[in-house]
């Protein structure tokens, strides 16, 4: 690595692992996110260098800007090698609706960069045919990094724990909302009132996110600090789902201070 791509790498407080899972907790959402984005930048230089293309899943919600907006101005990427996806998006929103999350990357990432193609989910009116076409592209080769989160319910893309599955043999599918998963969408800003927020969903499933090469998993905010805990200490189970990522073999989760539950 260069020396100033290494000057943008801020200092963990803590770096531990939880079983197969690397924990890097930050002073604050901005450290957190610029050192989220410095890793994933290395790892698509790195697998640049290595392979003609590079196919990444991102995340859509507030907890992913403070990383997503360094990334798009990380030097020395080949955007125009690199396809994205998104991870989940709401049934039933108008076309033109700005809370689709297809809607905000696009805001954030995807007409910023000269990405060589973006693969976004649209339900439309037939959203079990929409699963099976996202489900061919997704599949026509390797998954390199996923981008991701963690709800406040612990969930991972919409996979909450009423219909998480691990073993799930599906890709993509639809699912019904649960009630704390739809009070943050409400929490987050994006809606008008907790009524308007959709009651189902397509999402990416479990197995499907954890097939991908390497995972980023960027968790702010004292919010979800319950929700981490479940996932770093908790029974390995669908009531939190995201404690399946303990088992990823390539997966680091970045916390700031007020996330981490041992801060």
């Amino acid at each position: 690595m260069s020396q100033s791509h290494a000057a943008l790498q801020p200092i963990p407080l803590v770096d531990r692992s939880v079983e197969k899972l690397t924990v890097l907790t930050f002073a604050d959402r901005d450290e957190m996110g610029a050192a989220a984005a410095t890793d994933i930048a290395r790892a698509l230089r790195e697998r640049l260098a290595a392979r003609e293309s590079v196919r990444v899943i991102f995340a859509s919600a507030p907890s992913q800007a403070p990383m997503i907006e360094r990334l798009r101005a990380m030097p020395d990427i080949d955007w125009s090698r690199v396809t994205a996806f998104h991870m989940d998006e709401f049934i039933g929103l108008a076309p033109d609706a700005p809370q689709r999350f297809a809607h905000w990357l696009d805001r954030h990432i995807f007409n910023a960069l000269p990405l060589a193609a973006v693969h976004r989910i649209d339900p439309g009116n037939a959203p079990e045919a929409e699963a099976r076409r996202y489900t061919a592209l997704l599949n026509e080769a390797p998954i390199d990094f996923v981008c991701l989160g963690i709800g406040v319910n612990g969930h991972i893309a919409f996979n909450d724990p009423p219909i998480a599955d691990f073993d799930d043999p599906l890709d993509v599918k639809r699912v019904e909302l649960d009630a704390v998963c739809r009070q943050q969408q409400y929490d987050d800003g994006g809606f008008e009132s907790l009524d308007a927020v959709p009651r189902t969903a397509l999402t990416l499933t479990v197995p499907r996110l954890l097939r991908a090469d390497r995972l980023f998993c960027i968790v702010p905010g004292a919010h979800k600090r319950d929700a981490v805990r479940g996932a770093l200490y908790g029974a390995q189970t669908t009531a939190c789902p995201a404690s399946i990522l303990r088992e990823h073999e390539n997966c680091t989760l970045y916390l700031d201070r007020e996330a981490d539950p041992d801060a």
